[in-house]
């Protein structure tokens, strides 16, 4: 290991020395030359040595700082998802797979932010500016003022960006950007995460808002590097089935903003267009009671939602029954299963399960166990629940009922939409004037005894 090197610095101005004087040769003052140790003492070439870096100014946590400007795109969804608008020199990244439409709704976001003023450039690396005018046309956007450009390498892009100016930079995509200072293919992990690293910093550094397009492995993760998603400031998914005209922008990171919150748009002929109250939408096409169809009241951020959960069991002549699941977790499916033989004497041996979201929506929060508990059960005795009811709860491996948060906001959206009856565990917090008459249950067995009529 080498020697660490020891520097002498004069107090007065700053200037270096080999070795210890008493005068200073560069201002003349006396007595002023002290010794520094390095800043590290590792091997050479690996650590920061001996130079200095400039020192940065600190704050208590008193001190006040105003909340971060942002633009509206005029967009309530996309509002909504960043946190109430864009942040100036944030970094997003929006992910979603192959053809759920991340280009039309930033290409509309694009058109929005230039029609409030903002000076917006895309920047596509998958296709040709002839094809992002030919959507803009199709889109009703050709008339607004965005800047294309198409082009993968980055040294150029940013020199392009630091003549500009833009307000709003977006990249299309990450991975089919290059720097010809990494030796590997465009898309590798190296690549992707110098590109990230190098978009972040110029945004931090000039004031510009960035927006990044990221593909998406199988298994449904930002393709490259987990850590390209520590680098920006929010991570947004865009998620939705082909088979279905729902699109959910949903932001799993959120440095400005709440995150877990969601955006619904319609997969319409003339692009995306904003869905304001999605739980009407999701229960448009509901059919009359059905055995096997609850309607859950859930929370998506800090928006309550109603969505159809539906079941089917069915006699199996396999040796291993089927349990197959849309739009929510199959392990959870399974625990469910579990809690009703052992607690609830109510079996599905011999029995296929399949569990389905309607609408293409995914369902995370373990408030589904009772609806999905109820939709299962309504299935297999072929009985069908009130069709103003609603359902929601957390169930325990005891076969007990928990309290979920939020359950005001649940019912007065179930409210809203004509549902007058709730199912409920006995904990939750609700007023005597929420406008829906709540059925408290303390367990699994009293709800399965009060509902269908057995225990």
């Amino acid at each position: 290991m080498a020697k660490p090197v020891t520097t002498f610095v004069c107090s007065a101005c700053g200037a270096t020395h080999k070795k210890w004087a008493g005068r200073c040769d560069a201002c003349g003052e006396w007595n002023a030359i002290t010794e520094e140790a390095p800043l590290s003492q590792g091997p050479a070439g690996k650590g920061l040595g001996a130079a200095k870096g400039a020192r940065v100014a600190l704050s208590d946590l008193r001190t006040e700082e105003a909340a971060p400007p942002r633009h509206s795109s005029q967009m309530n969804e996309l509002d909504r998802v960043l946190g109430g608008g864009l942040v100036p020199a944030s970094a997003t990244l929006v992910g979603g797979d192959p053809g759920i439409g991340k280009s039309t709704l930033l290409l509309q976001a694009a058109a929005s932010f230039a029609r409030a003023g903002l000076k917006v450039i895309y920047v596509s690396g998958e296709e040709a500016t002839a094809q992002v005018r030919m959507r803009a046309q199709r889109l009703g956007l050709a008339d607004s003022a965005v800047l294309l450009a198409a082009e993968t390498n980055l040294r150029d892009i940013l020199t392009t960006l630091e003549a500009e100016a833009p307000d709003l930079a977006i990249i299309d995509s990450v991975q089919t950007m290059w720097l010809d200072t990494v030796d590997s293919a465009p898309g590798s992990v190296s690549q992707v995460r110098a590109a990230a690293h190098e978009l972040t910093t110029f945004a931090k550094r000039r004031g510009t808002a960035v927006m990044l397009v990221g593909h998406v492995t199988k298994e449904g993760q930002i393709a490259g590097p987990r850590v390209v998603e520590h680098m920006v400031d929010t991570v947004l998914y865009f998620e939705g089935e082909r088979g279905h005209q729902f699109r959910i922008l949903r932001s799993v990171k959120n440095r400005f903003g709440p995150a877990d919150e969601i955006g619904v748009f319609e997969m319409t002929g003339a692009g995306l267009s904003e869905v304001a109250n999605p739980s009407a939408l999701f229960l448009s096409d509901r059919e009359k009671p059905s055995p096997g169809s609850v309607v859950f009241a859930g929370i998506e951020g800090t928006r309550p939602v109603l969505v159809e959960v539906q079941a089917l069991v069915a006699p199996s002549s396999l040796s291993q029954p089927r349990r197959a699941v849309v739009g929510w977790d199959g392990g959870r499916l399974s625990m469910i299963l579990a809690v009703l033989e052992a607690r609830a004497g109510i079996t599905f041996q011999g029995l296929d399960v399949y569990l389905n979201i309607a609408g293409g929506m995914r369902i995370n929060e373990p408030a589904a166990d009772l609806a999905v508990a109820a939709a299962l059960l309504s299935a297999r005795e072929d009985a069908a629940l009130p069709h103003d009811t609603v359902v929601f709860g957390e169930l325990s491996l005891s076969g007990a009922l928990r309290p979920v948060s939020q359950a005001e906001n649940r019912l007065k959206e179930a409210m809203k939409l004509g549902f007058s009856t709730a199912i409920a565990p006995a904990g939750c917090k609700i007023s005597q004037n929420s406008g829906v008459t709540v059925q408290s249950m303390e367990d699994l067995p009293s709800f399965v005894g009060e509902v269908f009529g057995a225990g």
